[in-house]
Order: C-alpha cells, then sequence, then structure tokens
C-alpha cells in the first residue's frame, strides 16, 4: 500500500506542478497557478499522514516505510528547487520568457552549485532521519525498527557518497577543452 503511495505521490506531484504552471502561463492565470504550486506540499502531508496510520495500525515497519520518509525528505529539500527550475522553463516555452540559465560547467562556479546541491541533499537526509526516528519512537514494539534504522543508513551514505561528488568539483575543478568557448551566464 505505501509502495503504491509513493508512485501515486510522485505522480501527483508532477501533475500539480503542470496544473499550476499549465493554469500561470497558458491560461494566464498567474494567481491561481500560484495557488496550485502551493498545494504541492500537501502532496507529501498525505504521504506522511498514511505513513504514520499504516504504521499505527500495526504494519510491520518495512523498507517501503523507509522509502516513503527518505521520499518526504528529499521532495520538502529539493521541491522549491524543482519548482522553480521547470517555472522558469515553462515561463520560456508558454510565456514567451528569457531561457534559463544553465548550472554552470567548470571552475569554482561549478563546486559552488554541486555544494548548493548537496546542502539540500543534506537537508533532505536529515529530514528523512528525523521523520525515520520519530516513527521508531512511535512503533510500540522495538523488534520492528531494525528496517527503519538501515534507512537512516542509507540517508547518510547518500549524503557521504554526494559530499565526495561535490569534494571532487571542488578538488579538481574541471576546465573548457580548448578551442571550445563558454558561455557566461
Amino acid at each position: 500500500m505505501i509502495v503504491t503511495l509513493i508512485v501515486a505521490a510522485e505522480f501527483a506531484f508532477w501533475a500539480v506542478l503542470a496544473a499550476g504552471l499549465t493554469t500561470r502561463y497558458l491560461l494566464r492565470r498567474p494567481r491561481l497557478g500560484g495557488a496550485l504550486l502551493l498545494c504541492v506540499p500537501l502532496i507529501d502531508v498525505v504521504l506522511l499522514a498514511a505513513t504514520v496510520v499504516d504504521l499505527r495500525r500495526g504494519a510491520e515497519p518495512s523498507a517501503a516505510h523507509g522509502l516513503a520518509a527518505l521520499y518526504l525528505g528529499f521532495t520538502v529539500a529539493y521541491g522549491h528547487y524543482m519548482v522553480r527550475w521547470a517555472d522558469g522553463y515553462a515561463a520560456h516555452w508558454l510565456g514567451g520568457g528569457p531561457k534559463p540559465a544553465k548550472p554552470p560547467r567548470y571552475g569554482r562556479a561549478r563546486a559552488r552549485h554541486e555544494w548548493r546541491i548537496w546542502s539540500m541533499t543534506l537537508v533532505g537526509s536529515l529530514i528523512g532521519v528525523a521523520v525515520l526516528q520519530a516513527m521508531i519512537w512511535g512503533i510500540d514494539t522495538p523488534d520492528g525498527t531494525d528496517t527503519l534504522r538501515g534507512w537512516q543508513l542509507v540517508a547518510l551514505r547518500v549524503l557521504g557518497i554526494h559530499g565526495l561528488i561535490a569534494l571532487s568539483y571542488t578538488l579538481w575543478p574541471g576546465r573548457p577543452k580548448e578551442g571550445v568557448s563558454v558561455e557566461k551566464p
């Protein structure tokens, strides 16, 4: 059931996002479109509530519950970034706005960008770990907590791997190949 809800939440995220952007740019109703975009976080609240209700009803904690907690953390952390990214492209394609700037590809600017993205992963991991810990405390039997603790470690591994990737851009900043022009944003 929870896995189905996670898939439905992901689908709902993109559906509400598309509805908000379509309303904003194609129907030329920016306030209504903005209101729809503000509904995107409600999807996470519904998923969290369903997960808590499932556990409270006595369901054995499973990988699906852990995945739901991490999904919640990462959608909260990356949600604004994704909405802003999609809004920039919708404004360009549907509203005649300027083309959004791409992330830098080389040097210190790329390293800064990678660390900014990593900070979102940090926030997502912290939220996910905190939600998982709240689930662990809320479970009556300590036997089922091993799965949820395992998902806490998954969040920390993801954070560490992403940190290594960001560090690699800091230690070895890429340079454009000779003869290739670099556009400055």
